[in-house]
């Protein structure tokens, strides 16, 4: 691995069940548990995964014209069982529409190919979910 491949965000606590994400570029992201509003991780990570997506076809799509419409609908099914709590059943669905005309006919005719390809082989986030990427965990000293 390289130093450019590195992403990386830190996540401090401020307050009960509230959090602060910080990325390398200095933008924050609040969130929590859910009980006092705000997103949940879950709810981050249906949001990563809808986002990712949305960026690669707002990319391919929007070379030929600016969408009327553009939104993606995430969902997911939270289980526990034997195996601990995770998410299954997720999908992503885009409702996205392009104005009349040809480019807007060029728009709508790759739509589907950039949403598979963003699928299948660009969106990081996604392919790391289906992949079952490990996720090590440590704990550090502090002094």
């Amino acid at each position: 691995m390289t130093a450019d491949s590195l992403r990386s965000v830190t996540i401090e606590r401020t307050g009960p069940g509230r959090f602060t994400a910080t990325n390398t570029r200095g933008d924050t992201l609040t969130f929590g548990t859910g009980s006092e509003g705000g997103f949940t991780p879950v709810e981050l990570l249906l949001a990563a995964i809808g986002g990712c997506s949305a960026a690669d076809v707002d990319v391919a799509t929007t070379r030929h014209t600016e969408p009327t419409v553009f939104g993606l609908t995430v969902t997911g099914h939270k289980v526990a069982d034997d195996d601990g709590n995770r998410m299954t059943d997720l999908e992503v669905a885009f409702a996205v529409a392009f104005p009349e005309g040809e480019t807007g006919d060029r728009a709508r005719a790759i739509l589907p190919r950039a949403v598979k390809t963003s699928h299948d082989k660009l969106c990081t986030v996604s392919r790391t979910v289906e992949a079952g990427t490990p996720v090590v965990t440590k704990v550090l000293d502090v002094e």
